[in-house]
């Protein structure tokens, strides 16, 4: 879509001033005319909508990528030109957009070079750059590429299946909507055979 890459050190130095994020909210709720002080549902909710912020949609951002990847292993031997597939890790994030939420599923391969992480650090690689304000195309391409580097890993996939608010419950409203993104780095970029491979492992056919 011709959006630009997300910096890789976006995350480094960031701390949520929570106190100055609930006085945002409060201004942008009395902004659009609601009585915060008349109505008691909404006495707490600037804190509260700070605390899960802070704690919850944005807290990828203080994490780096080989945080989330953490202690890796020495791949096994004689496992060179296998992979390791991971499906159905389910997350959340928030579009930069309209800062609406998308969720789904995201299907993550490598392939091992000297190194190998636990099946649980892939899922929190993706939440790593999930929870930021971020793409769905971005944050495949952040997963794949972090991989990659990372690990050295000669080939890597992130495939993400979302169902995204924006698309859902405004504008055209499609309902039923489905999004899908896909990033390959290494040899998974150029190999098809290798691509179909991995496709076939997660029970889809490439069109």
């Amino acid at each position: 879509m011709g959006k630009p890459r997300v910096p890789r050190d976006v995350s480094k130095g960031v701390k949520p001033d929570r106190a100055a994020m609930a006085t945002a909210v409060q201004d942008f709720l009395r902004a659009a005319g609601l009585p915060l002080e008349v109505d008691p549902n909404l006495a707490e909710t600037p804190e509260r909508v700070a605390e899960a912020w802070a704690e919850e949609f944005l807290d990828g951002y203080g994490r780096t990528p080989e945080e989330a990847l953490g202690e890796t292993f020495p791949a096994p031997a004689n496992s060179s030109g296998e992979m390791v597939v991971v499906t159905d890790l389910r997350f959340h994030s928030m579009c930069p957009h309209h800062l609406l939420p998308f969720e789904g599923r995201a299907h993550v391969a490598y392939m091992p070079a000297k190194r190998v992480v636990g099946f649980g650090r892939l899922s929190a690689l993706v939440d790593c750059f999930a929870h930021r304000l971020i793409l769905q195309e971005d944050l495949a391409r952040e997963v794949a590429s972090s991989l990659a580097r990372v690990l050295k890993s000669p080939a890597t996939a992130c495939i993400i299946e979302a169902e995204q608010a924006c698309l859902r419950i405004r504008g055209d409203r499609q309902r039923d909507a489905r999004t899908h993104a896909e990033a390959y780095e290494g040899l998974l970029r150029k190999d098809g055979a290798l691509r179909r491979e991995l496709w076939a492992r997660l029970g889809a056919t490439r069109r």
